[in-house]
């Protein structure tokens, strides 16, 4: 027989775990009540990647825009070009052209916001890649997407160019490809970005350029879906 005091007991200690969940549980959903999130679905062509002279998975970035003040926030973006880790070499700067000078302009303008290693990542293999993002509700977006497949050479991007008996120093391939697209944070809501122009700084600083001589560039990323939703309460 179980006496008084430990029924007494075992009822105190179970309260207080049923109070301890609740309280978590209350927490979590405070913590995301009214709240945004911007979901970036991406699935990445196995085939292409493998087609391509390294068969490693693209280098891409995402950030989004402020419509109204031009603002910029790097949402993620994969290792190599979020650290500068190119094995041996010190730059690829014909990897992803326009993120870089928006990242140039993120550390000038706010030194101590950006932090480039914390949105960093391995790159993903071939397949779904999500990531996600916090907003205020209903507020306006412009998304941005930059992926560059180096190795990706074609009839227009050789390895080795007979004209001019240049060699693609950086092995670019196909120049990087830039996607864009406008959303505003109303759960429900779901866009799909378009393809404005690949990514080539010329003389004149202009770095998005119309598309030229690009061909399976345009399926390495087959699918794009970027969706305003309500973020999923986390106990733990």
């Amino acid at each position: 027989m179980i006496s008084k005091k430990v029924k007494i007991r075992l009822l105190i200690v179970l309260l207080s775990g049923l109070f301890i969940l609740g309280s978590l549980i209350f927490y979590a959903y405070a913590q995301t009540w009214g709240k945004t999130e911007l979901e970036f679905r991406i699935h990445i062509n196995e085939e292409l990647v493998l087609q391509s002279v390294y068969g490693e998975s693209p280098t891409f970035v995402i950030w989004i825009e402020n419509p109204e003040t031009r603002e910029t926030k790097t949402i993620f973006v994969t290792n190599r070009a979020g650290v500068d880790d190119w094995e041996g070499k010190v730059d690829v700067p014909t990897a992803l052209p326009k993120w870089d000078s928006i990242r140039k302009k993120e550390i000038q303008t706010e030194p101590t916001d950006i932090n480039i290693d914390a949105v960093s990542g391995a790159t993903p293999k071939p397949g779904y890649f999500i990531t996600r993002v916090r907003v205020n509700p209903e507020s306006k977006w412009i998304c941005w997407i930059e992926m560059n497949l180096a190795g990706d050479y074609n009839e227009n991007f050789p390895n080795f160019d007979k004209i001019s008996k240049k060699t693609d120093e950086f092995g670019t391939g196909q120049p990087a490809i830039v996607y864009k697209t406008n959303i505003e944070a109303v759960s429900g809501n779901i866009v799909i970005p378009e393809v404005i122009g690949m990514s080539v700084l010329n003389e004149q600083g202009e770095v998005i350029q119309p598309l030229e001589g690009i061909t399976s560039a345009l399926n390495v990323f087959d699918e794009i879906t970027i969706s305003a939703i309500k973020p999923k309460p986390k106990i733990l």
